[in-house]
């Protein structure tokens, strides 16, 4: 059986810089230790990193979250260290707004050889949802979860929101109420 781990977007800008987030904070040390599981496990490891540019503030996403974030090349833009992702990673996925087409697209062209995916990372409600998703309209048949102890939200109870929105869309939801944070 195959299965991939996807971290999604967990960046300095979402845990300690322009968009800071003390429940993301706390998941890291959970993540990190998600990530060691599954490289001892031989699983394929993707990460996905928010990725802007500087004309950030005149896109549509600009407009509708005017805090500028994630912008390439910036130490904001970069994955948290401790979680070495240059060491780690399978596949490291830059992508332009909350969901990855590029990611997607790697399931698609990869669901033969793929038997489970598996979600952790931030922000449970935007870009963490928006990337299941995708991932799920890819590879309808194939086994997609989140461990929510590893995820966080914009707020508590969006988390909670997106969980209940992914398991509505078949998504197996694994230790919700475990979250360090609660």
């Amino acid at each position: 059986m195959k299965k991939v781990l996807v971290v999604v977007d967990m960046q300095n800008d979402f845990l300690t810089g322009a968009l800071r987030n003390e429940e993301a904070i706390q998941v890291a040390q959970y993540v990190k230790s998600k990530i060691e599981e599954a490289k001892k496990a031989g699983e394929t490891i993707i990460f996905t990193r928010d990725t802007h540019a500087e004309n950030y503030m005149e896109t549509e996403e600009g407009k509708n979250l005017p805090v500028p974030h994630c912008i390439k090349g910036t130490y904001g833009w970069e994955i948290i260290d401790e979680l070495n992702a240059g060491a780690n990673a399978s596949l490291i996925i830059d992508k332009e707004t909350f969901g990855s087409k590029d990611l997607a697209e790697y399931f698609k062209d990869h669901s033969d050889d793929i038997d489970e995916v598996e979600f952790i990372g931030v922000c449970t409600d935007i870009c963490v949802i928006s990337n299941v998703l995708l991932t799920k309209a890819m590879i309808p048949n194939k086994k997609i979860y989140v461990d929510a102890a590893g995820c966080a939200g914009v707020t508590k109870e969006a988390h909670d929101t997106a969980l209940a929105a992914m398991k509505a869309c078949h998504i197996v939801i694994e230790n919700q109420g475990k979250e360090i944070w609660r």
